[in-house]
């Protein structure tokens, strides 16, 4: 009963006291803002109620004045010293480090593509556009030949020897490679838009794809235009797909 007697075991147990009350037992829970106000409040009563009078401001700092001065209470200090500093600084930690928040927008698996992009310096039209290596049937073989071993030099180690997205490296990364096996993903998509996707790579990406964004690097400046049409070719005759077309994207809106 003596320790209930110490001013400063009073004070302490008022605070403790009135946060739970505030924090627990007033409904709906009041903002941290507020709680933070009603807690001041409550600590400047508290100051006025243990300074009152000298013998009470006395007994109040008693215990404190012992703590930092008395030899017997030197393993206390030790203990202070440590822990003190440890919740200041986890304190600290919790109020700067970054909190996990929802996107605010809906992520975007295959974001719309820009009209036009710059690629080696020229404007280069998405919007409707083909693939130019096309217009040559009778050059296609060689032009998908040639895609493949683009692919297998630079492709393969994330996409998969099999393109299902299962690369030596793919295990590594998050969001995975792209399935191009997967009907939901090529097979949906235009040319152009893969000619985007290559040039640009995740660098290129808008902001509805994020957070989630792609690790797929910009190719532009290791492939030409033509490679990058022809391994685009090749994905699409290795997996026995066929690309998107422009009417029928128009056709469907």
């Amino acid at each position: 009963m003596n320790l209930l007697r110490s001013r400063l075991v009073q004070a302490a147990l008022i605070l403790i006291v009135s946060y739970l009350i505030f924090q627990f037992a007033i409904r709906p829970p009041a903002p941290f803002s507020v709680l933070s106000l009603y807690m001041g409040i409550v600590l400047l009563a508290v100051l006025v109620y243990v300074s009152s009078d000298s013998d009470s401001w006395r007994a109040f700092l008693r215990p404190m004045h012992a703590t930092l001065v008395d030899p017997g209470k030197r393993a206390l200090r030790l203990a202070l010293m440590i822990v003190i500093p440890l919740l200041l600084g986890y304190y600290a930690y919790t109020q700067a480090a970054a909190k996990p928040q929802a996107p605010p927008e809906l992520r975007a698996v295959h974001p719309a593509p820009p009209d036009t992009i710059q690629f080696r310096g020229k404007d280069f039209k998405i919007a409707g556009g083909d693939n130019p290596l096309r217009k040559d049937a009778a050059a296609i073989p060689k032009h998908v030949a040639a895609g493949g071993e683009i692919y297998v030099r630079n492709c393969m180690y994330c996409h998969g020897d099999n393109l299902d997205g299962k690369g030596h490296f793919a295990h590594g990364f998050n969001p995975p490679p792209a399935n191009f096996q997967d009907p939901g993903t090529i097979a949906m998509l235009q040319e152009a838009f893969l000619f985007w996707r290559i040039a640009k790579g995740g660098p290129g990406l808008p902001k509805e794809a994020t957070p989630w964004n792609s690790v797929m690097p910009a190719w532009e400046d290791r492939l030409t235009e033509e490679q990058i049409w022809q391994v685009i070719m090749y994905l699409y005759d290795a997996t026995g797909q066929q690309p998107r077309r422009w009417e029928t994207a128009h056709g469907a809106h």
